[in-house]
């Protein structure tokens, strides 16, 4: 009899057991009851996650041609999460490294993107830091192509933005580099684009 008893405990010791490590280990919660684990691990499982969750996506960038005439697209494949706001960062980051076909650069080689932002209304707003208007080659013909290579390039890849306004380092600017105003937000031009 007590030996039946002690048979009969070991085995929902047992039980107990194997049902306590697929619970914590194996079940949906999982996840969650190891919110303890290290930060490594969770980065980890977060980059797996975006992985599985990226689009990659065929666009344009907008680029000038060697004569500094007109806008040219340059087709490029761009992997990216589903939220507007990351896909037109990735825009203007490429935007910012330039063409890697025969066409040439519109923003200055040293330029970062500080920050972006999409409004409801359709408005993105693109603040990038000094170096767009302090090291722009100036002359209204090249800053009228950078301002479209910026505006088409997120507006024609990115159905959500309707018009983008340009900041620099946090502020409205009179101009890019004293001849194009950009107090106002623009719309795509493609009368420039050939």
């Amino acid at each position: 009899m007590k030996r039946r008893r002690k048979s009969s405990y070991t085995t929902l010791i047992i039980v107990a057991g194997v049902l306590t490590y697929l619970f914590f280990f194996h079940s949906p919660f999982s996840g969650i009851l190891q919110k303890g684990s290290s930060p490594e691990k969770r980065n980890e499982n977060m980059q797996t996650a975006d992985l599985h969750n990226s689009i990659k996506s065929i666009i344009y960038l907008y680029f000038s041609n060697r004569e500094n005439t007109f806008l040219a697209a340059e087709e490029t494949v761009l992997v990216h999460s589903a939220d507007a706001v990351d896909f037109a960062k990735k825009i203007i980051k490429a935007l910012i490294n330039g063409p890697k076909g025969e066409f040439v650069r519109t923003i200055p080689k040293n330029t970062t993107l500080n920050a972006l932002y999409i409004t409801e209304d359709g408005t993105a707003f693109v603040d990038f830091s000094k170096a767009l208007s302090e090291n722009h080659p100036g002359g209204g013909a090249s800053e009228f192509l950078t301002v479209f290579s910026i505006v088409n390039s997120l507006a024609l890849n990115i159905s959500t933005i309707d018009r983008v306004k340009i900041l620099i380092d946090g502020h409205e600017a009179d101009t890019l580099a004293g001849h194009v105003e950009l107090r106002n937000p623009f719309k795509t031009n493609m009368l420039i684009v050939r």
